[in-house]
């Protein structure tokens, strides 16, 4: 009879340990350590599936399928997946609960079934007549649309012996459990191990597979991050659940762009995919209001138009507040310190708040100038003009630095009907801009703000 042994493992990173800790020494996670029983010899959780044995092979012999993808009727999913679904692709699906991920994975099942491919859908967490209720309201019925309610790992891989299928959804990995670990479903032993029998049965037999996975309070995967080394794709969904747009953004990606989003609106009847960002984003914009700029960001491949705004105000305590939300915090204090050193504006007992319009993240230093600008705006009660666009990095000596894909952010702004886009001069080389708007080249923060305000 084979020895039984105890081990406690981090449910956050998966450090193993042969007793109990109150810190986790890998991650400094607190009380995250839990008892697992592991049984001695060897493992079989790949018995039941048939190794092939592969031989080295040249690179140049190998065959390549340029055009083996697979669209799913949903432009800003292929476009975040960089193109479709690739056969025996592996893709980790993230958000918070509620955001709307099952729908979104049932939407596109429905999809990929009606163009004539044998879909299985495993859920975990449903019963087959919530999933078919679900199913109802969205309208996503098809015969060749298969679901099944089932947790154990075993059964789930007889039934896509059955089934054959093209694409695999399992909803959701934390659900799933091999009967010959001990450890309770969704431990950092069971996720791993399902994880695995999972990816080499995708890889091995060309089933494309989806896995949901469940978010922690910090919003990260929950699981040990192997998960998301051993994925092809991750994809985050996000989205505030009393808001309706949601959006999908690739974290990464081994077959197209990462830090790619598609942006969808959550409706009665499902997922609604927004065709022109920008235009939803700009809609509410207050003009000739002080604090309001508009700035070009990058969104992997697509240029979008975001307004920013800030409010600046007397504080009426010891230390000044600064808040932001769509911002990197570090990123505004940073700002906020050049232009009271260089440019004298006296910030240092004014409550600083800046919000993205539209509840988007922006984390590329081309939205620099716009913040330091719309800041200067609120702080000196001027409006900027309506048709302007705001581009460049902000140094701590206050230069405008350059930025990339600048030809793609002006032509966004001239198809929006924007006329005037103010960016850093080094970024004027290469491009012609499109005629019929005005081209402002900055060198230093201050002639940004002179042209701004002028």
């Amino acid at each position: 009879m084979a020895k039984t042994k105890t081990k406690f493992i981090c449910q956050s990173c998966g450090c193993i340990s042969p007793k109990w800790m109150g810190k986790c020494p890998e991650c400094s996670a607190w009380n995250s350590f839990t008892e697992e029983m592991e049984a001695g010899g060897r493992n079989n959780f790949a018995s039941s599936l048939t190794i092939k044995k592969e031989k080295p092979e040249s690179i140049i012999h190998i065959e390549s399928n340029q055009d083996s993808r697979v669209c799913t009727n949903m432009e800003e999913l292929d476009r975040v997946l960089g193109g479709g679904i690739v056969p025996g692709s592996f893709t980790l699906v993230g958000g918070d609960p509620g955001i709307g991920k099952s729908t979104l994975l049932l939407q596109v099942s429905h999809g990929l079934a009606e163009q004539g491919l044998q879909i299985l859908y495993i859920s975990g967490e449903e019963s087959a007549n919530q999933t078919k209720l679900r199913a109802d309201r969205l309208n996503a019925l098809h015969e060749k649309l298969f679901v099944l309610c089932e947790t154990n790992l075993q059964n789930i891989e007889e039934a896509i012996e059955q089934v054959q299928p093209h694409l695999v959804v399992i909803d959701s990995i934390q659900t799933v459990y091999h009967p010959e670990i001990s450890s309770a479903p969704g431990s950092v032993s069971q996720v791993r191990e399902c994880a695995g029998h999972f990816m080499r049965l995708a890889k091995m037999q060309g089933i494309a597979t989806i896995l949901v996975g469940h978010v922690t309070k910090d919003g990260t995967i929950a699981g040990p991050k192997l998960l998301e080394h051993m994925v092809d794709s991750v994809l985050y969904f996000e989205g505030e659940r009393h808001h309706a747009y949601r959006t999908i953004r690739a974290v990464k990606n081994r077959f197209g762009p990462a830090n790619e989003m598609g942006i969808f609106e959550m409706r009665e009847s499902g997922l609604v995919e927004v065709k022109n960002p920008s235009e939803l984003f700009l809609s509410e914009r207050p003009l000739h209001a002080p604090g309001s700029i508009v700035v070009a960001s990058m969104e992997g491949t697509r240029p979008v138009l975001v307004e920013l705004q800030a409010l600046v105000s007397t504080t009426n305590f010891p230390s000044p507040r600064r808040m932001c939300t769509g911002i990197d915090y570090n990123r505004l204090s940073l700002i906020m310190a050049v232009l009271e050193k260089r440019f004298g504006m006296t910030l240092q007992n004014q409550d600083a708040y800046v919000n993205v319009a539209g509840g988007v993240k922006l984390d590329e230093p081309a939205v620099d100038l716009g913040i330091a600008l719309c800041i200067a705006s609120s702080f000196r009660d001027k409006p900027a003009r309506a048709g302007d666009v705001v581009i460049g990095e902000v140094g701590l000596t206050g230069e405008v630095r350059a930025v990339s894909r600048i030809d793609q952010r002006v032509k966004e702004a001239y198809k929006l009907g924007f006329t005037r886009v103010i960016l850093p001069e080094n970024s004027m080389k290469g491009w012609t801009p499109p005629q019929g708007i005005e081209i402002v080249p900055v060198s230093t923060l201050g002639e940004a703000i002179s042209a701004a305000f002028q």
